[in-house]
């Protein structure tokens, strides 16, 4: 089981707890977790990445194992961890302002 933590917006939208556990088949990739979720939560879709690019919005990072993720690939493999389920991968929602 793969956890995953969601930043409040996307809680709200896909009406869940603070986190959501996932069956992912091995390997575990950033794009494999992202796409159970999607499925798992369509209403998710295009949130978390662009429809037709699939890149990560600007706005959202992604964490595991207190290393930020955002610019690795999405197909390398994540953290033992994470994959086992001891860790979460965290999703986190930039603020911006002025």
């Amino acid at each position: 089981m793969i956890r995953v933590v969601l930043p409040a917006h996307l809680r709200t939208l896909a009406h869940v707890g603070f986190e959501v556990t996932l069956e992912i088949p091995a390997p575990v990739t950033l794009s494999s977790v992202l796409d159970g979720l999607e499925a798992r939560y369509p209403m998710l879709q295009g949130t978390i990445r662009d429809h037709v690019s699939r890149k990560r919005r600007a706005f959202l990072r992604f964490f595991a194992c207190q290393q930020d993720l955002s610019h690795e690939s999405p197909d390398k493999e994540l953290p033992e961890p994470v994959a086992t389920g001891k860790e979460p991968l965290v999703i986190i929602g930039a603020i911006a302002g002025g």
